[in-house]
């Protein structure tokens, strides 16, 4: 991944289709869309949760899929699809959603494929029941299994997601750590090259806090890696009008410019109506370009909430729980110390609360169990009711839609 970087923003579209020739047809556009781009192969429902005989019955019968069957397709015909599609003078990344993926990591490989992401947290608290322990046990594995296809000439590339815990309404300062936790529990069984995501919030001041403080984080920790951060535009409930969504997609372009990082991975404006065909998607990649060699518009000034202390003290809690990384997490999730707010698996404490503020900051109003009171000011009082949640889920989609400042 090292030698794509320092070439300007790369940016990066969803994209991922079970027909071959689709597949092959939204990597070759992207190729050429004229901008620094990551192709993209993201893989089904199915074989993310490693049903493999039913995206070969789906293949099979002609039934669509929502994504990529990669075990289905298998190694070589994957190998001929990146080649022949790409001539592979750009990176792929395989995106999957697994808590399970060693099999997903071994077909990758075959084919030639060096780059993915995910991690024991990221793709198991949002997605599923897997339990926590579990996932850990398995993500370990599959590590391991990525580091040993490594040579001088060969670079495996991994992303953790932990920066975009449930897309939305999680405070900056648990992104930040849970991202640095996971690149260290990749470090720990032996990949050295790795990027760090965070998704695109509710405030740019806050986020552009958040992104000077990952990027602090990972001077600190990560020394010895080759690494680099990359921001998702917003994850959550998108604007339902063209140009809310561009305006939406366009800051965050601004914040990657701002905040000086390396990859952008984009939506469309129709992600709040279906998924988006191939055009749509490059017209999101040349958007996002224009808007981020243009930037004309000023960053906010510099805001300091105490996202870096925050950050700081729970990965080094964290890291004080284990004598591993993996164990760790799993005692700091089991005691309470991380608490991801409104995700209902059952390995995580759900005591912790958060929301937006009237200056459209997210901020905990309860951070249950874990350390970080003494860097909290006053916290907000009253309950959180359902009519709340629902009203800040769509927060984003009514500013840029124009019910509110931008």
């Amino acid at each position: 991944m090292k030698r794509y970087l320092g070439k300007g923003l790369l940016l990066q579209p969803r994209m991922g289709f079970s027909d071959l020739a689709d597949m092959a047809e939204g990597l070759r556009e992207t190729q050429a869309s004229g901008v620094p781009v990551v192709g993209t192969i993201t893989l089904d429902s199915f074989t993310r949760t490693n049903q493999y005989g039913q995206a070969e019955s789906a293949l099979a019968d002609g039934s669509p899929l929502n994504g990529y069957p990669l075990i289905a397709h298998g190694a070589e015909r994957t190998r001929q699809l990146v080649e022949e599609s790409t001539g592979n003078r750009i990176p792929v990344q395989v995106r999957h959603g697994s808590a399970r993926p060693y099999d997903i990591f071994r077909v990758m490989l075959d084919a030639g494929i060096d780059m993915t992401e995910g991690g024991p947290v990221s793709y198991c608290l949002p997605y599923g029941r897997v339990p926590l322990a579990e996932s850990v046990e398995q993500w370990t594995r599959s590590v391991r299994l990525l580091a040993s296809r490594q040579s001088g000439n060969r670079v495996v590339h991994l992303e953790s997601f932990g920066g975009c815990m449930l897309g939305q309404l999680c405070p900056p300062d648990l992104l930040v750590a849970l991202t640095v936790l996971e690149a260290l529990f990749f470090r720990e069984h032996g990949l050295h090259d790795v990027s760090l995501s965070y998704a695109q919030q509710t405030h740019a001041g806050q986020d552009l806090e958040a992104l000077a403080a990952l990027r602090a984080l990972a001077g600190t920790y990560l020394h010895d890696m080759d690494w680099h951060v990359v921001v998702y535009t917003y994850m959550g409930l998108y604007p339902e009008t063209r140009a809310g969504a561009e305006r939406l997609l366009e800051q965050s372009a601004l914040l990657v410019r701002w905040s000086g990082c390396e990859r952008l991975v984009v939506k469309t404006a129709q992600e709040s109506r279906r998924i988006p065909n191939i055009a749509e998607n490059i017209a999101s990649l040349r958007l996002a370009d224009e808007a981020f060699r243009r930037g004309r518009t000023p960053a906010p000034p510099a805001e300091d909430g105490g996202i870096l202390e925050r950050a700081e003290l729970l990965v080094s809690t964290v890291l004080g729980m284990g004598r591993a990384v993996g164990p760790a997490l799993l005692a700091a999730f089991g005691s309470g110390v991380l608490d991801v707010p409104y995700c209902l698996h059952p390995d995580n404490a759900q005591r912790a609360r958060s929301r937006i503020d009237e200056d459209g900051r997210l901020v905990w109003t309860d951070p249950g169990g874990m350390p970080i009171c003494r860097f909290l000011g006053p916290l907000p009082s009253g309950r959180i009711r359902a009519a709340d949640l629902l009203a800040m889920l769509s927060h984003v989609r009514r500013t840029f839609d124009g019910d509110g400042p931008v």
